[in-house]
């Protein structure tokens, strides 16, 4: 059975979308595996840099990852001393998640390579066409949360 037109366009662009994502993702996650840090990692360590000490729930979130995910690579990166756990005076079971100075130095050192490998990543387009790719991509992935 052939697929449809709307079927096919779908598909497509589906995969087209996921190879230049994987594409991207690839060639930034060899940047940040010269500091031996996991995209994950990297992403708990942006997040604490820009948005200041979280907790392990909202560090998820913010990196669109689980929560039980969150505490290999929140164990990681304290085995190597660059954040630290602070349990909660009122609830014991709340931890927030702090950068150590050396958890400070690491990020802000190759959070400036990425930014740039980014920008370089992205000039391929032009202002305009990064301007629709982010409306599109944000119109995407907020769709599931639309009313019905």
């Amino acid at each position: 059975m052939t697929p449809s037109k709307d079927t096919y366009r779908a598909l497509n662009s589906y995969t087209k979308l996921m190879r230049a994502a994987e594409s991207v993702t690839s060639r930034l996650t060899r940047l940040m595996a010269t500091e031996e840090l996991t995209i994950s990692q990297f992403g708990v360590l942006e997040a604490l840099h820009h948005k200041g000490p979280l907790c392990q729930r909202d560090i998820a979130a913010k990196i669109l990852k689980s929560t039980g995910n969150m505490t290999m690579v929140i164990d990681n990166l304290e085995k190597r001393g660059l954040v630290r756990r602070e349990r909660h005076s009122e609830d014991r079971r709340y931890f927030t998640i702090h950068l150590t100075d050396k958890g400070q130095e690491l990020i802000s050192r190759s959070f400036s390579a990425v930014e740039a490998a980014i920008v370089t990543e992205m000039s391929v387009l032009t202002a305009a066409e990064q301007e629709n790719l982010g409306s599109l991509c944000k119109k995407l992935g907020l769709q599931a949360m639309a009313p019905e």
